[in-house]
């Protein structure tokens, strides 16, 4: 049984991170299936003539579980330890709180948090787009504001029906990201300025379109407000919905290692993709069980799990991602292999502006109203620390949609907790920047370390 280590310490601009995906870069394609096991002289594999293929198998079984711990240290040492930490994290905080509170985890807690992670979650998502090509946008908490504000102003104060309102409202966000974007590609001014003159002007738009009351309600039976009100009870729609993302995960990855293997490349072992799917449909379960003891799954919540797998699919499986994510590894060698770097650069501007206009309409249909609350500063912080501390590196080239799950969860399950104990605010604030600083040092180690290996 022979297993191919891959050794490169670097990866060429443009290259498809599937590649380098969980512990299937140290596994041959043919290892599963005997396909690269040694030939011994008299033509049996694995062992001296005439072995007999139970125990030809289990030679070849026992070859992999040695060689495996050292693919495990391998993946470690060249990729790091990925969401580990993260999860690792979260565990330990809904671990905390819930043994000083036995409400954290109830039915209805978790439903609460399941919502108020979508908004900033969302916005969270757009910020990925730019950090990934090492950039950052200051605006986003801005036009989240902006948009329920011009929302509001259409619906409530001209008459505007709701779903041209919506339409309107995020085509903002997406021009005010062009703009931005556009300014910083084109121009060459730092993102950081361009983004930072963004806020102080989007921010006061929206002052002047809320007026002098500072907000506008909106009705509580309308398209927006049904964002976030919305649940499905049904243990049919719930369960179903759980189980076909779970066989469509199943199906997806098992034609990727057909077509990985069929092309010669290294893909994920069969026992990985079912030890992966089992994970998926536990998760997938228990949340529609847990979430279906209050008042089902809601809206909102399956809305942005789409948002997160169109992103990630964008990002890991189309030239466009790739190209953003050999942005990330550095503008000349991108610009070298032939990537659009202006196209690009403009292009996740708009991502990010598009997606804080959805996320400001879930905030405001949160609180069916829209406020300076929705474009506040505060929102700012945790959209970009929900990117960060989900795994997203600051230096650009390195992380996932989902990272903004991840780090979303972490910050809202640490608000929840504290909401729950009675804690102030300013302390719920040191804490949530505490854990971003910590964050920031672990990827700026990390970085330290790949560029000691050569990687980047």
């Amino acid at each position: 049984m022979a297993l191919r280590g891959r050794r490169n310490r670097s990866r060429p601009a443009g290259a498809d991170p599937d590649d380098e995906e969980g512990l299937d870069a140290d596994i041959d394609p043919g290892a599963g299936s005997g396909a690269g096991a040694d030939v011994g002289p008299g033509g049996a594999q694995g062992g001296e003539p005439g072995d007999a293929p139970g125990r030809d198998g289990g030679r070849r079984t026992a070859g992999r579980l040695r060689q495996y711990p050292g693919a495990v240290r391998r993946r470690l040492r060249e990729d790091g330890l990925g969401p580990a930490p993260v999860l690792l994290a979260l565990a330990v905080t809904w671990t905390v709180f819930q043994a000083l509170d036995d409400n954290f985890l109830s039915p209805r807690n978790l439903s609460v948090l399941s919502v108020d992670v979508v908004g900033t979650g969302t916005i969270a998502v757009g910020i990925v787009f730019v950090l990934l090509i090492g950039e950052i946008d200051l605006s986003v908490g801005s036009l989240a504001g902006l948009a329920g504000a011009l929302f509001a102003a259409l619906n409530v104060n001209l008459g505007m029906p709701e779903w041209l309102a919506v339409i309107i409202a995020v085509l903002a966000g997406a021009t005010a990201g062009a703009v931005q974007g556009f300014s910083f590609a084109r121009t060459g001014v730092p993102a950081f300025v361009v983004t930072l003159a963004g806020l102080l002007v989007w921010n006061g738009v929206m002052l002047y379109l809320l007026g002098p009351d500072s907000s506008v309600n909106f009705s509580e039976d309308g398209l927006v407000a049904t964002l976030t009100s919305r649940h499905f009870g049904s243990a049919v729609v719930g369960y179903g919905l759980a189980g076909l993302c779970t066989a469509a995960y199943l199906l997806v990855s098992h034609h990727d290692r057909r077509r990985r293997a069929a092309a010669g490349m290294p893909c994920r072992a069969r026992g990985e993709i079912w030890a992966r799917t089992a994970l998926l449909a536990a998760v997938a379960f228990a949340a529609v069980h847990v979430l279906g003891r209050f008042e089902g799954l809601p809206l909102a919540l399956l809305i942005f799990l789409g948002v997160l797998t169109a992103a990630d699919l964008l990002l890991r499986r189309t030239p466009y991602g790739r190209q953003v994510l050999a942005l990330g590894g550095g503008a000349e060698a991108a610009r070298r292999s032939g990537v659009d770097v202006v196209r690009v650069r403009i292009s996740v501007f708009v991502v990010s502006g598009t997606l804080a206009a959805v996320g400001g309409l879930f905030i405001s249909s949160r609180l069916t109203s829209a406020s300076q609350i929705s474009g506040s500063g505060v929102l700012l912080i945790n959209a970009v620390a929900a990117a960060v501390i989900g795994g997203t590196s600051l230096f650009g080239g390195r992380g996932s949609a989902w990272s903004a799950l991840l780090g979303v969860l972490v910050i809202q399950s640490v608000g929840s907790g504290m909401a729950l104990l009675g804690v102030e605010p300013p302390v719920q604030f040191m804490i949530t920047g505490g854990v971003l600083f910590i964050a920031v040092v672990l990827d700026s180690l990390a970085r330290r370390s790949a560029q000691s290996r050569g990687r980047i």
